[in-house]
């Protein structure tokens, strides 16, 4: 047995059309949805892991850099 792949937009009138007639020839059909984090929730878990440095001003940051 293969396993296939498709990309579907299941909210127009052809993605739903192709999605019931697959089902109605018996095809099994998994949703697959991803979960990936918002660059947002991602800064918030740096913060709270202690990823992120605070500097005074430019030149700290600099200096802390090597620069």
């Amino acid at each position: 047995m293969a396993k296939y792949t498709i990309t579907l937009n299941e909210r127009s009138t052809s993605g739903k059309a192709l999605i019931a007639y697959l089902q109605a020839l018996g095809i099994s059909l998994h949703k697959v949805t991803s979960k990936e984090k918002s660059s947002y929730v991602k800064s918030q878990e740096d913060k709270a892991a202690g990823r992120v440095e605070k500097f005074s001003s430019a030149e700290d940051m600099f200096k802390s850099l090597g620069i």
